[in-house]
């Protein structure tokens, strides 16, 4: 597997790839419109353009993404995504690392996913990030604020 910069003529493919990895999201909250799975083409090209946009390879197939835009000192890091059949293998942890090896300059990164989303939490605190907050959106759902700091640099001398 390959991690590299998506270039706009991606976004199809990654497009295609968050719909089909968010279905199961969809499913878990009982909400077939939640904003990835409405999310058009033209705002896919955006983003790919506009924020630093990972994607994993196997082969020529795209199997995950992720997405990272600075605010500030802060990533905020969005639409992680992992092809269904690829899900648990290490893609999403491959992409996360990359995206923080990528954005040195970065002194936390931010995301954040439901409450019931159990697999994205443990993955997320696996990778040293920690709740901040929670943030009661309807009756069925409750987002689950995260933040990762980088360790501090050993002592030199």
């Amino acid at each position: 597997m390959v991690i590299e910069r998506a270039v706009p003529q991606d976004a199809g493919e990654i497009l295609t790839l968050q719909r089909a990895a968010y279905i199961s999201e969809a499913q878990l909250y009982g909400d077939p419109y939640i904003p990835p799975l409405v999310e058009s083409l033209e705002q896919m090209r955006k983003a790919v353009e506009g924020a630093l946009v990972l994607k994993a390879l196997d082969g020529g197939r795209i199997v995950g993404a992720v997405r990272g835009q600075l605010s500030g000192t802060t990533c905020l890091v969005g639409r992680l995504v992992v092809a269904p059949d690829r899900q648990g293998q290490g893609v999403g942890s491959a992409l996360l690392r990359a995206l923080h090896e990528r954005m040195p300059e970065a002194t936390a990164f931010d995301l954040f996913t439901g409450h019931l989303s159990e697999g994205n939490l443990r993955l997320y605190r696996r990778l040293g990030y920690r709740e901040t907050s929670r943030e009661r959106m309807d009756d069925h759902l409750t987002m689950v604020h995260l933040r990762r700091t980088p360790d501090p640099s050993p002592p030199q001398g």
